[in-house]
């Protein structure tokens, strides 16, 4: 049985129990992708910037990437790794500055 990960929400609902290695890749993914200056990357490119960048073991073709973006997005902002661009129209994201 492969080992699960139970997400965060940034609005404390309840997270979402996905695989480890679906986690780690998007996770990694996200992180590569997703930029640090102020103007970020706008949410609904993430789904065709991330693909190149993830395994195929972990996500083969047919699987559904855009609904592991969403949720690996929403625990990275829980987890304090991203943000969303303040007052962006559309939803743009950028990494937290350290």
């Amino acid at each position: 049985m492969a080992e699960r990960i139970m997400t965060l929400h940034p609005q404390g609902k309840a997270g979402v129990n996905i695989e480890r290695t679906k986690y780690d890749e998007m996770r990694r993914a996200l992180l590569k992708v997703i930029p640090k200056d102020d103007e970020g990357v706008l949410f609904g490119d993430l789904g065709d910037l991330v693909v190149d960048h993830l395994n195929e073991d972990a996500y083969p073709k047919g699987l559904s990437v855009l609904w592991y973006v969403t949720t690996v997005k929403q625990d990275l902002e829980a987890r304090g790794l991203i943000e969303q661009v303040p007052k962006a129209k559309p939803q743009r994201l950028r990494r937290m500055k350290n």
